[in-house]
C-alpha cells in the first residue's frame, strides 16, 4: 500500500487545521515531524493513540519534534476531540483526502464483512530537511509515543 519509503522526500501539503489555519509541511523546514494518520476523532483506537502522543508531547518538544495528526473528520470534530482530551498539537482536517492519498494512506478497508475507503493508520518520521526518516505502519495506538521515540 505504501509507495514512499525511508529517504524519500515527504510529499508536500496544505490542509486546513482545527482553528481553520492552511498548515504546510513547508512551515516544518528545519524542524523533526511526526506526521500521523488516524481513522477518526473520538474512537477507541484513536483517542489512546491521539492520548499517548499528548502524555509525551513535552518529550517530543524536547527533541525537536513537531506533532501533527491528520484524519478525514472536519476542522469542527478536531475542536471536540482535542477540548475533550487536552491534545496540545494540531489536527488536519484532511476531508477530501488528498493528504492521505499523497502518503499513500487512503485505501480500500474491511471491516465486520464490509469494504470501502478509508485511511490506513500509520506515521512518518520527517526530519529537518524535508526526508522521510521512519515509518510506522503496524502503529500500538496505546504505546505510539514509545514507538515513535525508540
Amino acid at each position: 500500500m505504501f509507495h514512499l519509503k525511508v529517504g524519500d522526500a515527504a510529499p508536500v501539503f496544505s490542509a486546513l487545521n482545527e482553528k481553520n489555519e492552511t498548515v504546510s509541511l513547508t512551515d516544518f523546514k528545519g524542524k523533526k515531524l511526526v506526521l500521523y494518520f488516524y481513522p477518526k476523532d473520538d474512537t477507541p483506537g484513536c483517542t489512546a493513540e491521539a492520548c499517548s502522543l499528548r502524555d509525551s508531547y513535552e518529550v517530543f518538544l524536547n527533541k525537536g519534534y513537531a506533532v501533527l495528526g491528520v484524519s478525514p473528520d472536519s476542522a469542527k470534530k478536531h475542536i471536540k476531540f482535542q477540548d475533550k482530551y487536552s491534545l496540545p498539537f494540531s489536527l488536519l482536517a484532511d476531508e477530501d483526502h488528498a493528504v492521505a492519498e499523497a502518503y499513500g494512506v487512503w485505501g480500500e478497508k474491511k471491516f465486520m464483512g464490509r469494504t470501502y475507503q478509508g485511511i490506513h493508520r500509520a506515521t512518518f518520521i520527517i526530519d529537518e530537511q524535508g526526508l522521510i526518516e521512519r515509518i510506522i505502519d503496524k502503529v500500538d495506538t496505546a504505546n505510539h509515543a514509545e514507538q515513535v521515540l525508540s
